[in-house]
């Protein structure tokens, strides 16, 4: 895992912004009612209440719910950080980036729900890029930039997910520029993240890429052996089915790709246990994964062969390369 070195700001960065020392919406944008700052707002631990729709966050990806790896740990850190001090120049921006079906959107969902537990009056929005995307095209439409322009730009907390879909459109980056200064000015928080290294984004506004390396940026690897079991015995608990660790092991041996992939075999799993009404015994995985293990049967190539031998000498994968 790597944490990127933060790059030198312009030379007039906005006043609280420092780099890192590594030390929905409505249909018009209208904002919420009653706004109130992150850090003004007395704390409360309150439970997510019927106001948590319009963060347009899922209120299962909480921290409780993330399993921690080798491949998470140090992300999951600095999101806690960020959650309890929202806005700190360190972690902001906080820039996540890894592979398809890592968790990133977990974590980053996690920061919104804990932040707003903390702070139910917090404005808090959590928006996939194309989402982002879609708001300006319907603001063009509309003729409702100004509306648009204020509903994001007031909010405490923004969270965008794959923030490599800007890469190319030259108006949302536009305004996602203005949108990002504006909330680091007024000391709020922005989290996003990215399937590559931000320099590594192909088609995207260098001004962005230069200010998403201003706060903290951190990767996430695949999950290892050890903790694709723990993901394994975790969701089947979850699901109120118990899973012997022989058979929580043996799948993780066979599925070595991501959180998605893992997941999607033991719902497998469970749906063939609760069919026929028998426990999770090793034989009856096999049963249910016998197209899995086929399949994977015959993908001995150089990729699969380069996966497992980073994965055997706890290397990543891109050293190996």
């Amino acid at each position: 895992m790597r944490i990127a070195t933060p790059a030198s700001a312009p030379k007039t960065p906005p006043s609280r912004l420092a780099p890192a020392r590594v030390v929905a919406a409505p249909a018009i944008l209208t904002p919420p009612p009653s706004p109130a700052s992150i850090t003004a707002a007395k704390p409360t631990s309150k439970p997510i209440g019927s106001g948590h729709e319009s963060t347009r966050l899922n209120p299962a990806f909480t921290f409780d719910s993330l399993v921690t790896g080798k491949g998470n740990q140090l992300a999951r850190a600095a999101a806690m950080q960020i959650a309890e001090h929202p806005g700190d120049p360190t972690y902001n921006p906080f820039f996540v980036y890894g592979g398809v079906g890592l968790g990133k959107t977990h974590l980053i969902q996690a920061v919104g729900n804990l932040v707003y537990q903390k702070n139910p009056h917090a404005k808090i929005r959590y928006v996939h890029a194309e989402r982002y995307v879609a708001d300006i095209m319907r603001a063009y439409q509309h003729k409702s930039f100004d509306d648009f322009k204020r509903y994001y730009h007031s909010l405490d907390l923004l969270l965008i997910d794959d923030i490599q879909f800007f890469a190319g459109k030259n108006r949302t980056m536009e305004e996602f520029f203005y949108a990002f200064n504006s909330l680091l000015e007024s000391g709020k928080q922005v989290i996003m993240t990215c399937d590559t290294y931000p320099k590594q984004i192909e088609g995207m506004d260098e001004r962005l890429i230069s200010r998403f390396s201003w706060g903290l940026t951190v990767e996430i690897q695949p999950p290892e052996l050890e903790m694709r079991v723990a993901i394994l015995m975790k969701k089947s608990a979850s699901a109120g089915l118990e899973m012997p660790i022989t058979s929580a092991q043996f799948v993780a041996e066979h599925v070595q790709g991501n959180v998605r992939e893992l997941e999607g075999a033991l719902n497998k799993v469970i749906a063939t246990a609760r069919f026929k009404g028998v426990d999770v015994s090793l034989d009856l995985v096999k049963e249910a994964l016998r197209d899995v293990l086929i399949v994977r049967a015959r993908q001995f190539n150089i990729d699969n062969i380069q996966r497992i031998v980073a994965e055997y000498y706890h290397i990543p994968l891109r050293e190996l390369i």
